[in-house]
């Protein structure tokens, strides 16, 4: 990614963020690989026309999302990926950005079949009825969806409610920080099938029907089958 036009001032917030990005983006995408030093402080200054200050919270930024370290008469290295923060908003975000689609897809893909099936499971037993309200409140809201763009946030709702009726909040954390990257998962599959909308509503209300019901084994598989049936629309299309 190239370097903004910086001929015209603006903000040190706006001047900050944007430095955050371009060094995140280059940091995820591997252009500074892991355990490399990014360019000193003087460098960075010069290049995006920035102040000192700017700079070092720039830095600091990164080094808060644990992409990076800084140590006296060192710099500031890439920390191994594994050390990264990838729940952070922004450093999920730029891995969208910079994963191929098919490794991305296939990423979420295994992390929503761990966690997905067994929050329906879990809710299925500790869901009261208000949260099951909630539920199907959700679920009317895809219903009433007239395109993708309405169908996104109603769709996130719905699995949200489902992980906040499990009354672990640790769980409901979880899935929160998992939104960006589901809502991701949404478009790309919706983009890749007609009628997506519609083949997609029996298997959301054959899992608000089991948790309706206190049928935790119906909801764990209900979800398994909406998972799968994503996946091999996704699987087809690539082909």
């Amino acid at each position: 990614m190239s370097s903004a036009n910086y001929k015209n001032p603006i903000p040190s917030k706006s001047q900050h963020a944007l430095i955050v990005q371009q060094l995140g983006l280059k940091i995820v995408s591997g252009e500074f690989p892991e355990n490399e030093k990014l360019p000193a402080a003087a460098e960075l200054c010069d290049e995006f026309q920035v102040s000192r200050p700017v700079a070092r919270e720039a830095i600091r930024v990164l080094n808060s999302k644990g992409l990076t370290y800084s140590r006296p008469k060192i710099g500031t290295v890439v920390r191994p990926k594994e050390e990264w923060h990838l729940l952070d908003p922004d450093v999920l975000f730029w891995l969208i950005e910079t994963t191929p689609e098919t490794d991305f897809v296939k990423t979420l893909s295994t992390v929503r079949r761990v966690l997905e099936p067994e929050l329906a499971y879990i809710a299925a037993s500790t869901a009261t009825d208000e949260d099951i309200e909630k539920i199907r409140e959700a679920y009317d809201g895809m219903e009433r969806a007239a395109n993708i763009e309405e169908f996104v946030e109603p769709d996130i709702n719905f699995h949200l409610a489902i992980a906040k009726a499990t009354h672990n909040d640790l769980l409901a954390y979880m899935s929160k920080m998992l939104v960006l990257p589901l809502q991701q998962s949404i478009k790309v599959t919706s983009q890749l099938r007609l009628n997506s909308q519609t083949l997609s509503l029996p298997r959301h209300k054959a899992i608000l029907t089991a948790i309706e019901n206190k049928d935790p084994l119906s909801a764990r598989l209900a979800s398994l089958v909406q998972l799968d049936d994503a996946n091999m629309v996704y699987a087809l299309v690539k082909k």
